[in-house]
């Protein structure tokens, strides 16, 4: 193994990257990281000049994110024989560009480590608040790409999330990236050390958990979940079936929580652009949706809506979630603000010879986050598809009540994309202490109140409703108030304490 390790230390760091993404949801393998990081660390401890470190680092970083990132690609199969020559390349080509950020933490920990036998402590702090850096950079450079962060390998349960109210993701990643390293030092080193920080963790989670909870909302929350295969979504021959499975399901949804709670407002929420018909422009849509609320009952929907040119052609398009009351009065709406670049709009039009983005018009962006107001129903902040997954970055000025997101997890069928997804929305209830509804296409749709805990659920691949009522808001966290300076302060402590331990002493 020694010699393997010497003789292809570019192949291993490639493996050991990919093999890292077995932490990440939906595996949740967390051990694998107390194998990985540390030879990680190792094989950097033989680099022979900075340019090595940082190859072996991008190494690294390529094969963690093919791996983490491969579900991508199944958003080309709706139209396999337009992309087909693309579906090698898809993961890849998103990997690249983020394999340089994995650069940065293994030259810093080379650099750490430098002229010193072995693995020392200063390589593995600095390592780890590097790490940490590089997982934040992402959020914002080139409009953000903070997908496969490490903190989210520990969203199978709430107690082990409760840090995050704190910290937030980064500061767990800042975590586990420290822990994962620490059997470099070796495991009479390690495992005191690894024993102690997990049982304190675990126990401060479970002591947050044992607190009292926010009492929940008087309204009752209906999760529409139509199971619409993204194949069939857009067929024109098509629309009005799924629009009458849509219908059906809020209208058996509803009646059943008008019969748990019968004095109580009902929000019935249908996923994005679940609504096969341009709900805000069309009346013979809204009236049909309004027909199946009850009294006191409010749609909030997907869809998309449009703007036409005097010649009567689309000008502009938005990704939108509308309101309708059973009056079939329209209400408050949000324009999604946070585009896919490729997904919903082609960046640096005229320079990139093909065009993905489906249909002849780019979606125009909305003007920002802010929260809706309805009555008799907390204010919310409502997210649409993936701007759900930036952490600090969720709530407008006013803090909401709760968290909406509605999405359309068809295009990555059954493969782990649905479920880091889902797991970046339990993620951002506990940082800002409010609970989340989500309404997903395909699944998952699911309840969280403001700990990250599942109130109610509908699986992947599941047609359906749910309906629970709407959880309380918890006062304000932490990361709620300071955002990413903490995780950052964490980070730079952690980080400057690592090079300080370098210049004092040998490891």
């Amino acid at each position: 193994m020694r010699n393997f390790l010497n003789a292809r230390p570019g192949l291993v760091s490639l493996l050991l990257g990919a093999a890292s993404a077995l932490a990440l949801p939906p595996l949740h393998l967390l051990p694998v990281l107390l194998l990985t990081f540390p030879a990680f660390l190792s094989v950097l401890a033989r680099a022979g000049g900075a340019r090595q470190a940082l190859w072996w680092g991008a190494l690294f970083g390529f094969g963690h994110h093919v791996a983490g990132l491969y579900w991508l690609t199944h958003a080309l199969f709706t139209d396999l024989a337009t992309w087909f020559w693309l579906v090698p390349l898809a993961a890849p080509g998103v990997a690249l560009p983020l394999a340089a950020f994995m650069a940065l933490p293994a030259w810093a920990a080379w650099r750490a480590g430098r002229g010193r036998p072995g693995v020392g402590w200063a390589a593995v702090l600095v390592f780890a608040a590097a790490w940490t850096a590089s997982e934040m950079l992402r959020g914002f450079l080139f409009t953000g790409f903070p997908w496969n962060l490490l903190g989210t390998a520990w969203a199978f349960h709430e107690i082990p999330l409760q840090p995050a109210a704190f910290v937030g993701v980064h500061g767990l990643s800042l975590l586990t990236a420290l822990l994962a390293a620490l059997p470099a030092l070796g495991w009479r080193v390690a495992t005191p050390l690894l024993l102690s920080g997990l049982a304190l963790w675990g126990s401060g989670g479970a002591w947050v958990l044992r607190q009292p909870a926010p009492e929940d909302s008087a309204a009752q929350v209906v999760l529409v979940q139509g199971n619409i295969p993204q194949d069939l979504k857009w067929e024109e021959t098509q629309r009005l079936a799924i629009f009458q499975r849509y219908l059906q399901l809020t209208r058996e949804g509803t009646a059943e929580a008008a019969q748990a709670a019968p004095e109580a407002p009902i929000l019935a929420i249908w996923p994005e652009t679940a609504s096969p018909f341009l709900l805000a422009q069309d009346p013979d849509a809204q009236r049909l949706a309004a027909s199946v609320l009850p009294e006191r009952g409010v749609l909030l929907a997907g869809t998309v809506r449009a703007e036409w040119s005097p010649e009567g052609r689309i000008a502009r398009l938005w990704n939108s979630l509308v309101s309708l009351d059973a009056a079939g009065t329209m209400g408050p709406a949000y324009d999604k603000s946070h585009l896919v670049p490729f997904g919903e709009y082609m960046p640096l039009r005229g320079l990139i010879p093909i065009r993905v983005v489906t249909g002849g018009v780019d979606f125009s962006a909305g003007p920002g986050r802010q929260t809706l107001e309805l009555p008799r129903i907390p204010g919310f902040s409502p997210l649409i598809c993936y701007e759900v997954i930036f952490p600090g970055r969720v709530t407008g000025p006013t803090r909401p009540g709760w968290l909406l997101n509605i999405t359309n997890d068809a295009w990555f069928g059954h493969s782990a994309g649905p479920y880091q997804h889902l797991a970046a929305s339990r993620l951002r209830a506990v940082e800002e202490g409010l609970p989340l509804v989500r309404a997903a296409q395909t699944g998952i749709s699911i309840v969280y109140d403001a700990s990250g805990r599942e109130r109610a659920r509908i699986g992947l691949g599941e047609t359906g409703f749910a309906v629970a009522p709407l959880p309380g808001a918890g006062a304000p966290t932490p990361f709620s108030r300071w955002g990413l300076w903490v995780p950052l302060g964490a980070l730079l402590g952690v980080g400057i304490l690592g090079m300080a331990l370098r210049r004092r002493r040998p490891d």
